[in-house]
Parts: C-alpha cells; sequence; structure tokens
C-alpha cells in the first residue's frame, strides 16, 4: 500500500469552534465536507480526544471557517496545534456569535457555515459529525487554503489527532524507497542526507537546505547560524524547542 496516495486526496483547511455553558474551544480542521444541498448539511471528522469535540455534542452546534491562503500563522500554531484546557484560543481573535450560539471566527477567514448537529457517527477514533446549516455568510474574495499548499509551504504532516494522520517514519522510509527506485538521474538523492530539525511542540521541520523563507531565512542557512530570535513559523516556539530529526 502506498500512503502517499493518501496525499493525492483533496483538502482544505477550516477552524471549527463551538462553545457550551461559557466554554469556549476551537480546532483546525482539514475532514470538512457538504453531503446534501437540501437542507444544506456540512460534516466534520472529529477525534474522540479533542476538547472541542466534547463541546461541539454538549452545545449540538459547531461553526466553520473557512481559512484563507495566506492565513495568520498563530491562528494555525493555537487553533491547531494547542488545546483549549491550556490556553484562551479565542483572545486577541476577531469572533462574533452565530445564530446557533457558536462562535465564529472571522480573522483569516473567507467564508463561514453557522451549524446545528443533527446526527453523529462513531467511526472508532474519531466521530464523523452532521451539522445543518442554519446560516452563512462570504467574508472576503481571498483565495482558500488548501491542506496541499499549507504541507508544501510549512513541511507540515498531519497532527496525531487528525483523521488523515500517516505516522512520520513510515512516510519518511516510502519516500525513501521510492527515491532509491526512481534513481534516474533527475531525482534528488541527497534529500535526506542532510540534517534537519523538528520543532518538539507542533512538528514543522526546519530544513537548512531550504532555509524559511517566511521567516526570512535564506535557503542554505545552517540551523546553528539562525539568530536567537528565531520562531518556528507554526506555534511561535524558540528555537530551544528545535530537536535534531
Amino acid at each position: 500500500m502506498k500512503l502517499k496516495a493518501f496525499h493525492k486526496l483533496s483538502y482544505g483547511l477550516y477552524l471549527i469552534a463551538a462553545e457550551h455553558q461559557g466554554k469556549k474551544a476551537g480546532y483546525i480542521a482539514n475532514t470538512t465536507f457538504q453531503v446534501t444541498s437540501e437542507p444544506p448539511q456540512l460534516a466534520i471528522s472529529c477525534h474522540k480526544n479533542n476538547f472541542s469535540t466534547q463541546i461541539i455534542l454538549d452545545s449540538g452546534a459547531f461553526s466553520v471557517s473557512v481559512l484563507k491562503k495566506e492565513v495568520n500563522m498563530k491562528i494555525i500554531g493555537d487553533f491547531g496545534f494547542m488545546s483549549s484546557t491550556d490556553i484562551n484560543k479565542f483572545s486577541g481573535i476577531n469572533y462574533i456569535k452565530g445564530q446557533s450560539g457558536s462562535p465564529i471566527v472571522m480573522d483569516s477567514s473567507v467564508a463561514w457555515f453557522d451549524c446545528k448537529v443533527v446526527k453523529s457517527i462513531d467511526l472508532g477514533t474519531h466521530y464523523l459529525i452532521i451539522g445543518e446549516v442554519i446560516d452563512t455568510d462570504e467574508v472576503s474574495d481571498d483565495e482558500p487554503l488548501t491542506y496541499q499548499y499549507y504541507r508544501e509551504k510549512y513541511k507540515m504532516y498531519s497532527p496525531k489527532n487528525s483523521p488523515t494522520y500517516i505516522e512520520k517514519s513510515k512516510l519518511d522510509d516510502e519516500v525513501q524507497s521510492i527515491i532509491v527506485e526512481e534513481r534516474d538521474g533527475e531525482t534528488d538523492v541527497t534529500l535526506f542526507d542532510g540534517k534537519k530539525y523538528i520543532c518538539a511542540i507542533c512538528g514543522f521541520v526546519y530544513d537548512p537546505e531550504e532555509g524559511d523563507p517566511t521567516m526570512g531565512i535564506a535557503a542554505g542557512t545552517p540551523f546553528e547560524e539562525l539568530p536567537e530570535s528565531y520562531r518556528c513559523p507554526i506555534c511561535n516556539a524558540g528555537k530551544e524547542y528545535f530537536k535534531e530529526e
């Protein structure tokens, strides 16, 4: 089975949010899709261990914010790699309250949907939650963020609770075998030869050969020569949180 085949499936990136008895929660999702048009319904896949999942089930509602291509990476860091039990993810975030009572994040969004839960299906590690859309709006004409663009630009893997998670060691082994099979003078067989550094908080990988254009770091910059002020572009962690991969 070729694991990289799963990367050919198309996804967007969305911010799912809910509130119950004054407790707000939210997370970044790539598994959100429309399932019916009459009535309009969306489906989301939520890991059972996510704090947000129980808030959605208890409140019977959730919102979906469609993120724009050039998203504020602090939103990805806070909502994608931190728990609502540890930080207030909504601090400093521009949001409105929907008809369902759910918070709807407006920052870095191109559109939003306000939904009431009509059904949940137990899938083992996840719930598939179906929501009927009761309100929606378009925020901007900006291009939506796709998971492929996010993964390629930031060299990121899915978080462990994501329904699209693939164990990184298995994926790297598969890619390495593909490189060996296709060694025809066109493949960069030195791709995995150099040292790389991974953020222990969110999993972002710093590759010295590529640098970090998003943070103004030129290609070919060794990790040791990064300024002490360098921060992870995803979760804002400092250099001390990076370990050799």
